[in-house]
């Protein structure tokens, strides 16, 4: 390899060391916060969630502010964290720090833990076949090339400035979802029907819309087989592919059978409204608007709104929302004037949420490219 100048070959190990600090009664020591593998946030540096050591925990590993936690579990997952207070966490995470800070910049550590490269190099050397892990020996032997410190001062600036960006924007993303789900509870009483304008009508989705499951056609083998073409096929949970022949044409709302679905997706994640020509397949109810109801109220009526009471078991235990469940649902039915303006209200407060996540999807592709550009060059 062709170092450039001041730049030296380097193995992770000997720059980089393992705190091996151990905690044995960290309620004792007023240790109060814990960190398990579940905590972290791929992609995410900074620690959103944490356990409480009070509630019980057996982690003894500990670490301190400025550390940087790395999943050794499941490393595929992408998970690495700097510590910015101190707690005990899982033995599947390593606690990492630099061995001398006038070698490596404690600061540029993350983000070589973040590199594909080392990624990469943790996965292959990882072992199990359920639970792979990756062990610190094999860790150590990664190789890079490491600049001088002023290069690392600059790699830094630029790394950390993006990354502050991208931690404003999920602070803005944040509280956008508080205004949009205050937006939703104010405005269409959706979990609060007893205070909706009394002029609203109270009524069910049997009454007020169309079920319109008849509408789907079973789909031929080779057609499934294909599951490419130019109308999109739907799930209950989305779009899926695409295949040549189109079942629906118009505006419809989806809204998921499968109550398993319900409980691993959150509920609101079951109503998906789509335009055109589309697929739809069997687990999912079809539901179009009235003159009365339209398909815009209902889809953010329900889109937010919990339908667990509703759920049957069926055999096997399994959940499932039946066509007579749905149709006596309950929804809200202003007029319909009300109707257009207050989902007019909402679906700019969406656009503004979704267009904020847009942007902190933008950064967060500019700054992996950017890492892999200026890290990139680290690797051997």
């Amino acid at each position: 390899m062709n170092l450039k100048p001041g730049w030296s070959k380097v193995k992770f190990g000997e720059v980089v060391k393992l705190s091996k600090a151990r905690c044995a009664d960290p309620l004792a020591e007023g240790v109060e916060r814990f960190v398990g593998l579940e905590h972290l946030e791929p992609g995410d540096l900074r620690i959103r969630r944490w356990g409480n050591v009070a509630d019980g925990v057996t982690f003894t590993s500990l670490f301190k502010p400025g550390q940087v936690l790395f999943g050794k579990r499941r490393a595929y997952q992408r998970k690495v964290a700097v510590a910015d207070f101190s707690g005990v966490c899982s033995g599947d995470i390593y606690v990492l720090e630099s061995r001398d800070a006038d070698v490596l910049l404690p600061d540029l550590l993350p983000f070589i833990c973040q590199t594909d490269a080392f990624f990469e190099h943790a996965v292959g050397t990882s072992a199990g076949s359920l639970s792979p892990r990756t062990n610190w020996s094999s860790l150590a032997n990664f190789e890079f090339a490491l600049p001088p410190l002023n290069d690392q001062r600059r790699i830094i600036e630029i790394l950390s400035s993006l990354e502050s960006l991208r931690v404003e924007l999920s602070v803005a993303i944040e509280t956008a979802w508080v205004l949009r789900l205050s937006v939703y509870r104010n405005l269409m009483f959706h979990d609060q029907p007893a205070k909706a304008p009394p002029h609203w009508a109270r009524s069910t989705i049997g009454e007020s819309m169309l079920i319109k499951n008849s509408l789907r056609k079973p789909i031929s083998a080779d057609i499934r087989a294909q599951m490419q073409g130019e109308y999109p096929y739907y799930g209950p949970t989305g779009k899926i592919d695409s295949i040549n022949e189109f079942r629906l044409d118009g505006t419809f709302i989806l809204i998921g059978e499968d109550g398993d679905h319900f409980l691993k997706y959150k509920t609101w994640s079951m109503t998906q409204k789509i335009v055109g020509q589309a697929n739809v397949n069997n687990h999912a109810h079809v539901i179009q608007g009235t003159d009365e109801c339209s398909s815009g109220w209902f889809f953010h009526f329900y889109r937010h709104k919990d339908v667990r009471e509703f759920l049957t078991k069926q055999g096997a235990g399994r959940l499932k929302l039946k066509k007579a469940d749905l149709e006596r649902m309950p929804i809200l039915v202003p007029p319909r004037e009300e109707q257009d303006q207050i989902v007019a209200c909402i679906e700019e407060c969406v656009g503004g949420t979704d267009s904020i996540i847009r942007r902190q999807d933008e950064i967060s592709v500019l700054l992996r490219s950017t890492r892999e550009q200026l890290i990139g060059e680290l690797n051997v």
